[in-house]
């Protein structure tokens, strides 16, 4: 029953897999083009998950940026990971102890987190460590494949790959805000904002992690404020 639980979180595991192998080939090109190792750039696939904050963090650690710097964008970017943790504790069972729960987190991402909470009833560990295993393997590996090939390909054809990345993000953005206008607004406003860090002479010498987190907070805190979601409106 186990072994059968464990394959069948593979297989689901699969279609993410091959998704996150394009998405962080983009990664690990992304990495050799600001300046970081190979091994670097696997050792953050390896131990954190999290695309957009790996994407906030490189620029952050190849500046030589702070760690209050670095730890704030993390915590900011993937808060809503701890709103999926809580969600996704329902269907754990009895077995899932505090040590066992702490691995489950490692592995909370979007895509996990929406097949996790399909699932029926309450599945056995087994089954979230295959679903989560399989992902893993793809995000370290694309990666790693990434990376290397950054170390090889001439450098307009890195340049080039690397826009990929920033594709992946404007995919994310698009739907909801092509479905919710105040989200498009936001959007615009988090933008404007992050342009005049970039052009006012005496905000351009904020780092490029704390603009994130001073462009994050103010667009999403405006809009939480004046233009809250409904209640047919919250996930």
């Amino acid at each position: 029953m186990h072994s059968s639980a464990f394959k069948r979180g593979i297989k689901d595991g699969i279609p993410i897999c091959l998704g996150y192998l394009s998405v962080s080939f983009a990664f690990g090109i992304f990495c050799i083009e600001q300046g970081l190792t190979v091994l670097e750039a696997l050792l953050i696939s390896m131990t954190c998950v999290t695309s957009a904050g790996q994407l906030a963090a490189v620029p952050i650690m190849a500046s030589c940026g702070s760690l209050i710097e670095l730890a704030l964008a993390q915590v900011i970017i993937n808060l809503r990971y701890s709103l999926m943790s809580i969600t996704l504790s329902q269907k754990l069972d009895e077995s899932f102890n505090t040590r066992r729960r702490a691995a489950i987190s490692f592995m909370v991402t979007d895509e996990i987190f929406g097949v996790a909470s399909s699932q029926d009833g309450k599945p056995p560990k087994e089954y979230f460590y295959g679903l989560m295993l399989t992902p893993w393997f793809g995000w370290a590996a694309g990666t790693l494949i990434g990376a290397a090939a950054g170390n090889i390909l001439p450098p307009v054809v890195i340049t080039a790959l690397a826009v990929a990345i920033y594709g992946m993000f404007v995919a994310i953005v698009v739907p909801p805000a092509r479905d919710n206008r105040n989200v498009l607004y936001c959007v615009l406003l988090a933008i404007a904002l992050s342009c005049i860090f970039s052009f006012v002479p005496f905000l351009k010498v904020v780092q490029s992690g704390f603009v994130i987190i001073i462009c994050s907070v103010i667009a999403s805190a405006i809009f939480a404020y004046f233009k809250p979601l409904g209640e047919g409106e919250r996930s």
